[in-house]
C-alpha cells in the first residue's frame, strides 16, 4: 500500500510559515506524508542599473539548511524535503504529479493589482496547472490568527 502524500510549497515567508499548520493538518488527518518542497529560481543576470540592489542571493546550501528547518510540529507526521529548482509553479506541479500527490498546500502573499502583475502568482498558477485539489492559504493582512484558506480547488 502507498501512502498518501500531501505537497507543501514553502518560499520562507510568513504566509509560508502559517500555511504549514493547514498542510499538517491535512496530512496528520490523511495518513499522509508531507513532501515540504522550496524551489530555487535560477539566478538572473543583472546588467546593474537602477534594479540591481546589491543584496547576494543565499547560497543554495544555505537554502538547504533552511528547507530542512521546516517541519512539521507534530513529530507524529511523516515528512520529507525536496529543493528543486526552476519555475516555483511549473515546478511545483511536476513534483506533485511525479510524487502523485493528493493534494497541495501553499501560502500566498494575496498581491493584488500593479504588484501581482509584476511578481506573478505562483499559487494561481498552481490553482490553474494542478491535476490534484489545491489548498492556497492568505494570512490575513493583519496577521490574525484567525486567517482562513482563501482558495481550494477540487
Amino acid at each position: 500500500m502507498t501512502r498518501s502524500t500531501i505537497v507543501f510549497s514553502t518560499d520562507f515567508s510568513t504566509a509560508s510559515d502559517a500555511a504549514l499548520s493547514y498542510a499538517e493538518a491535512v496530512a496528520k488527518q490523511s495518513s499522509a506524508r508531507l513532501l515540504i518542497v522550496h524551489v530555487e529560481e535560477p539566478p538572473l543576470a543583472y546588467g546593474g542599473g537602477e534594479l540591481y540592489y546589491g543584496l547576494p542571493e543565499p547560497s543554495s546550501e544555505r537554502i538547504l539548511s533552511m528547507l530542512e528547518a521546516v517541519r512539521p510540529s507534530d513529530p507524529s507526521v511523516p515528512f520529507m524535503h525536496r529543493l528543486a529548482m526552476g519555475d516555483p509553479a511549473g515546478e511545483i506541479v511536476r513534483i506533485a504529479r511525479e510524487e502523485n500527490a493528493d493534494s497541495i498546500v501553499l501560502g500566498t502573499h494575496g498581491r493584488t493589482g500593479m504588484m501581482r502583475l509584476l511578481m506573478g502568482s505562483v499559487a494561481e498558477a498552481v490553482v490553474r496547472w494542478a491535476s490534484c485539489p489545491v489548498l492556497v492559504y492568505r494570512e490575513s493582512p493583519k496577521k490574525l490568527a484567525d486567517s482562513k484558506p482563501m482558495a481550494v480547488r477540487v
